[in-house]
Formats: structure tokens, sequence, C-alpha cells
């Protein structure tokens, strides 16, 4: 009787096995896109360029102090004349300097070894520059390392393709902006390390103009899941 039991246990895992991997197989086959190519140089910028007047760039650029929540779970308080952010999540406060990393270090809690702080500042950083990347990203189009091409789309329409060969986590990441009338951007797929599938579409939503002027998105959806940023604030002193 156990051995006709693990028998068939056995069989039940093999057979959920091979419909797990047929359905990520098939979602792969279905959702995933090759990155696309367009052409570069003037015509690229220049659309770059009117992207960055749609969201108050010069504003941007001026902006003091950020604040947000990412998904009602990391809390970050950002000073961008020192870049220092006080990175928060669960019982942990962490204050990263973005210009020299050696400097960082754990607020709370105080009594950890240090091996275990190492770790928690890496955390710390790699929150940034994801979650960070969801609120500014539309800032970030000529960040160095980047090259930018125009991208032909559905109905006549022009999108930026966006790369970032070096700088935050995952260097090598792509991003392929889509923009309203106004350049006003509406969505971006992507093309990252972390996520198999290529071309996945996240939204850009609900702008609103920040106290300094500068123009960020409260919230974005991915595969019908939302990505909600609370708590948004950009100001100057």
């Amino acid at each position: 009787m156990k051995k006709k039991l693990l028998k068939i246990l056995k069989i039940t895992i093999l057979s959920v096995v091979i419909v797990v991997t047929l359905v990520i197989s098939l979602t792969y086959f279905i959702l995933n896109e090759e990155l696309p190519t367009g052409e570069r140089g003037k015509v690229a910028d220049d659309f770059a360029l009117k992207v960055l007047e749609a969201v108050q760039h010069d504003a941007y650029v001026k902006t003091e102090h950020f604040q947000w929540t990412f998904r009602n779970q990391h809390h970050y308080t950002w000073d961008r004349n020192q870049n220092i952010v006080l990175v928060q999540w669960e019982d942990y406060e962490i204050l990263l300097h973005l210009n020299n990393h050696s400097k960082s270090y754990v607020k709370k809690p105080s009594n950890i070894a240090e091996k275990e702080k190492q770790k928690l500042l890496n955390k710390a950083l790699d929150f940034f520059n994801n979650d960070s990347f969801w609120v500014v990203a539309p800032h970030k189009l000529f960040d160095k390392g980047t090259t930018r091409q125009l991208i032909p789309l559905d109905n006549d329409q022009k999108g930026l393709l966006v790369t970032y060969a070096s700088g935050g986590s995952t260097p090598g990441d792509s991003y392929l902006w889509k923009v309203d009338k106004n350049y006003l951007p509406t969505s971006y797929k992507m093309w990252v390390s972390i996520i198999p599938i290529g071309g996945l579409e996240a939204t850009w939503e609900d702008w609103m103009t920040t106290e300094s002027g500068a123009y960020l998105s409260q919230a974005h959806k991915l595969l019908g899941l939302e990505i909600p940023i609370s708590n948004m604030r950009a100001w100057n002193n």
C-alpha cells in the first residue's frame, strides 16, 4: 500500500511539473517579444527632448527633495543636494550615500553583525535603484551610458527605446516608451534581466505636478497588477 501511494505521489508531482512547464512555455511563447531596433542619432534625441519637456524635466533637475512609498512597503526620503536617501522598510532604516557608498550605514537596528550590515546596505541600494526608477525613469533618458532609438509602432506612432549600458543594479536593461500626443509617457515595454519575458508592458498613469513643478506618475499596472506609488512629494527648501 505504501509503495502504491508513493508511486501515485511521484506520478502526481511529475504531472504538476509537466503542466507548470507547459504553462510557462506557452506564456513565454505568447508574451515574449524580441528587442526592436530603430533609428539612432538626432531624430531619437529630439523625440527624447520632447518627452523631457512634457514631464517638466527642468523643474525636476532643480528639485532638492523627493519622498515616496513604493507598493506600500518601501519608504524613501531623498536629499538630492547631498545625494543621500533614507530607506525604510519593516523595522529597518538605512541611510545611503549615493556618491560614496562607504559612508552608508544602518540606522536601525543598531545591534547587528558587520556582515549583516553589508547585506542590508546592498538590499537597500537594490530597493532604491528599482523603486526610484518607477518614479523618475522619464527623467533618465539621457543618463550616462544610455542610448536612444526611435521605434516605429502601430498606427504610424513612434516610441523611444532607451538602453542603459551602465548604472543601477541591472545594467543592460532596455525600455520602449509610448507617449500621448503631447509626448507624455503612457507606458513602457521592458527588456530587463530580472524578467525572462521580453516586452512586458507597464502603464504610467495618474500624473501629478509636484510642489517643485516636476511631473511624476503615481500609478502603474503590469499584467493587470497594481504598482502604487503613495506619499509622493517633490519640493525645494
